[in-house]
């Protein structure tokens, strides 16, 4: 090669600074020459010291086609890329076309067709699917170096002022003007965590499960969970904020069966287990770019390599609005009367354990993290309901609350633990309606005792009625494993303050499908003694201790397993730091029924409460089923006299 290359940047602002440097030392090297630069704005002199006089426009094409730009970076907003790249490559100039590569599939699919129909090279800016860490990384898989790979997690958590969502009119944002943008953590500051973590496997996705949240007054997410379910089995999970008090660098672990491998992909080190941390070099992509041109090396990241992360791409610019995460879970940092920074507590350490256990925000103990509706009681968010909860169907899927706090925070229920992973926070889960589980994990046969039965029914949310700040009703299908309808029900959950804490008010109503009599039967029902559980059930957290249930005449778990009190306390001491006590009261407001249910009470084996239908015989229903429960939460313990007040207050009314 006797000529530098000549190129054109187009998009000198912003993180054009960054290639402006890239070309400074290239240019230095005798690689590249900047014959142009396209901006709207014009560019300062002091920016394009040591690159010569390079022409300057505001028409890319025009500026392509007189320079005789061979190379064009392109570094303008997300949502002008398709066209520019287009131009561009009319133009005859190879292509440098930053990341993401479009706003749409839609567009990247233009950019494509742009590209065959050329015959030019483009090159995304996928700067860490340059490192030569992530073909080591793909090496010790492939050698077995930590065995059968079960997932990759992902996390990133990085600090961003409030200044960087007022930079630009486009920053922050899903759509300007009516034209897609898809501006948030994962399409743009965190795109590479998705691209490396898809670079490290050559299996398509199958399935991507979104969740996007924002604490700052934007459009867009900055905080975010993904997960994806590959083709071959494998799950990849990233979990990525900007609302981090300081920068953490983001890595992929690789969870294998006998191991795993961690990639810093910012600074390309991998470590095996506790091993050596290693060093990797990188290749520049201009450069490689470059030499492609030159001398036909193979490009690192051609447009077809980025076809998965599109992919993903499109499917978080479909996904529901993100949600906003109440002020009262943020710091805020003000300044002159101004919130210039906005920070999550503790998110570093959600995205590690995100990557950890390969789960979204809304599986983590995280308040403001579930994807359904929020109860709130005194401008605090006390419970999240995950009315669509993705669970394998030996759990019996259902709705369910969880995370459920006191007004001081303390956590008050567990999903999924794994003592009884079919425990789901707050839910209805019956043993036993019309021969299905609804309950989930294995089904009490009389004769035999408990069998895995394909028999496993699902709640199904149909739609909301109702949803405000303190609740909501919902109507929700009952279906067999068939599919075909069992029950139907309307469900009603409020939230209401009581004396010295709140109450979760739940009321379902069951009625058969096409108003068909229908039978609740439990374990117990079917001949297992003390097995009676069935109907509402309250999972509390398994790590708590100094666990305590009374009545206002029984004491522990014996005396007062199978009473029908009209109340039930349960108190604990939580394994947060400091340790709180908490305590729920039930109560069971007469509904016609003649009288409380039997009280499923266990805190030996697990804690957990629950209103038995069919204690120890079978329910027949010839309509409609109508149950009612009412739990106080609340901050300490409490002795009985302060129970039977605060069930009294709680029972009495639903306002």
């Amino acid at each position: 090669m006797t000529e530098p290359v000549r190129v054109v940047l187009a998009g000198a602002h912003g993180h054009g600074w960054w290639h402006l440097e890239n070309l400074r030392r290239l240019t230095a090297s005798g690689l590249v020459r900047l014959a142009g630069v396209c901006d709207v704005r014009p560019v300062e002199p002091a920016l394009l010291a040591g690159l010569g006089s390079p022409e300057q426009s505001a028409d890319l094409a025009e500026l392509v086609e007189r320079t005789r730009a061979e190379i064009t970076i392109l570094v303008t907003p997300i949502h002008t890329h398709a066209d520019l790249a287009v131009q561009a490559l009319a133009a005859g100039s190879h292509l440098l076309l930053e990341k993401p590569p479009a706003a749409t599939l839609a567009d990247f699919d233009r950019i494509a067709i742009a590209v065959a129909r050329s015959g030019l090279a483009c090159q995304v800016g996928f700067q860490s699917l340059g490192s030569h860490a992530i073909p080591a990384v793909r090496e010790l898989i492939a050698g077995g170096a930590v065995g059968r790979v079960r997932g990759i997690g992902v996390a990133g958590a990085w600090a961003r002022p409030a200044s960087y969502y007022t930079r630009t009119a486009w920053a922050g944002r899903r759509r300007l003007d009516g034209v897609e943008v898809v501006d948030g953590a994962l399409t743009n500051p965190f795109a590479h965590a998705v691209a490396t973590a898809l670079a490290l496997t050559d299996a398509p996705v199958a399935r991507t499960e979104v969740e996007l949240y924002h604490a700052n007054p934007i459009e867009a997410d900055d905080t975010s969970s993904i997960r994806l379910r590959l083709a071959d089995g494998t799950v990849v999970t990233v979990a990525v904020s900007l609302c981090a008090p300081q920068r953490h660098e983001p890595y992929v672990v690789v969870h294998g069966e006998e191991g795993r491998i961690t990639l810093t992909y910012t600074t390309d080190e991998v470590r095996v287990g506790d091993g050596p941390v290693i060093g990797h070099p990188r290749t520049d992509l201009l450069e490689n770019l470059v030499a492609h041109v030159r001398g036909g090396a193979e490009l690192l990241v051609p447009l077809h390599r980025t076809t998965g992360f599109m992919g993903v791409l499109e499917e978080i610019r479909r996904a529901p609005a993100p949600a906003a995460v109440p002020e009262e879970f943020q710091e805020l940092t003000v300044e002159d009367g101004a919130v210039v920074r906005r920070v999550l507590p503790g998110v570093a350490a959600l995205t590690a354990e995100s990557a950890e256990r390969l789960a979204l925000f809304s599986e983590l103990d995280v308040p403001w993290s579930a994807p359904g509706p929020a109860l709130r009681v005194a401008g605090r968010t006390v419970a999240r309901y995950a009315f669509r909860p993705d669970l394998p169907v030996t759990l019996s899927p259902r709705p369910y609350l969880h995370p459920v706090r006191t007004l001081g925070g303390t956590t008050v229920t567990e999903t999924r633990p794994a003592d009884h992973v079919h425990h789901l926070g707050v839910s209805v889960a019956i043993a036993d309606v019309a021969g299905r589980n609804f309950w989930g994990g294995r089904t009490w046969v009389p004769g035999r005792g408990p069998a895995w039965l394909d028999d496993h029914g699902v709640q199904r949310h149909v739609r909301f009625h109702r949803r405000a700040d303190d609740g909501f009703t919902e109507h929700l299908s009952w279906t067999a494993p068939d599919g075909a309808e069992v029950v139907r029900e309307e469900r009603t959950v409020t939230a209401r303050p009581v004396t010295g804490g709140w109450a979760l008010d739940v009321t379902f109503a069951l009625t058969g499908a096409d108003d068909a009599p229908f039978e609740i039967n439990s374990s117990g029902s079917k001949g297992r003694t003390g097995a009676g559980y069935g109907g509402f059930f309250w999972r509390a957290p398994g790590s708590s201790t100094g666990r305590r249930v009374y009545t206002r005449d029984a004491e522990g778990e014996a005396a007062v397993h199978g009473s029908r009190a009209p109340w039930l306390a349960l108190s604990g001491t939580g394994a947060a730091p400091g340790r709180p006590d908490w305590t729920l009261v039930f109560v069971q407001p007469g509904t016609g029924t003649g009288g409380p249910e039997p009280w499923f009470a266990r805190i030996g084996e697990y804690p957990g409460i629950g209103v038995s239908l069919a204690w120890d015989r079978p329910l027949t229903v010839e309509h409609t089923l109508v149950r009612r429960v009412v739990t106080v939460v609340a901050d300490g313990r409490i002795d009985r006299e302060e129970a039977a007040a605060l069930a009294l207050e709680a029972g009495a009314s639903r306002t």
